[in-house]
C-alpha cells in the first residue's frame, strides 16, 4: 500500500485527526495555506472523485461543514481537484476546508473566465443534460 493517506487510515502514518466515522476522517493539513487548513477524505481508496461510490461519499459535506465551524472561519474554500493537471498531489480523494482569513493566506486562485457564446454553451447543456 503505497498511499499515504490510506496509511493515516491505517494509523501507520501519525496525523492530526479532527473527526473519524466508518466513512471518513478529516485531519489537520501538514502544510496549510492557513491556520485551520484541514482535509476530509472518504475511507474508500480511489484517486478521483468519479472512482468512489455514492455512499462512501454521503458524510463528506457535512464533515467539512463541521470543520468550517470549528475554526470559526468566515470566509473559506473547499477545494477537490482530480488529476495531475487539476493540481491533485495526492492519488487519494480529498476536500480541502481552507479558511481565507486574509488576502495573503488561504488560497489564492486565478478564474480566467471567458465570454459565453450562446448557441455552443446551448448545445453543451443538451449534450450533458442527456447523459444525466
Amino acid at each position: 500500500m503505497a498511499c499515504s493517506f490510506c496509511k493515516i487510515i491505517k494509523g501507520d502514518i501519525p496525523a492530526f485527526k479532527l473527526f473519524e466515522s466508518e466513512k471518513v476522517l478529516a485531519f489537520l493539513d501538514i502544510q496549510p495555506l492557513s491556520r485551520g487548513h484541514a482535509l476530509v477524505i472518504p475511507k474508500f481508496h480511489g484517486a478521483k472523485l468519479t472512482d468512489i461510490p455514492d455512499d462512501q461519499l454521503v458524510e463528506i459535506l457535512p464533515v467539512a461543514k463541521k470543520l468550517v465551524l470549528a475554526s470559526g472561519a468566515t470566509n473559506y474554500n473547499i477545494l477537490q481537484n482530480n488529476g495531475r493537471l487539476a493540481h491533485q498531489e495526492v492519488d487519494h480523494v480529498h476536500f480541502h476546508m481552507i479558511p481565507k482569513p486574509n488576502g495573503q493566506e488561504g488560497l489564492g486562485i486565478g478564474w480566467p473566465a471567458t465570454e459565453t457564446d450562446m448557441e455552443k454553451l446551448m448545445e453543451l447543456f443538451g449534450e450533458l443534460k442527456s447523459k444525466m
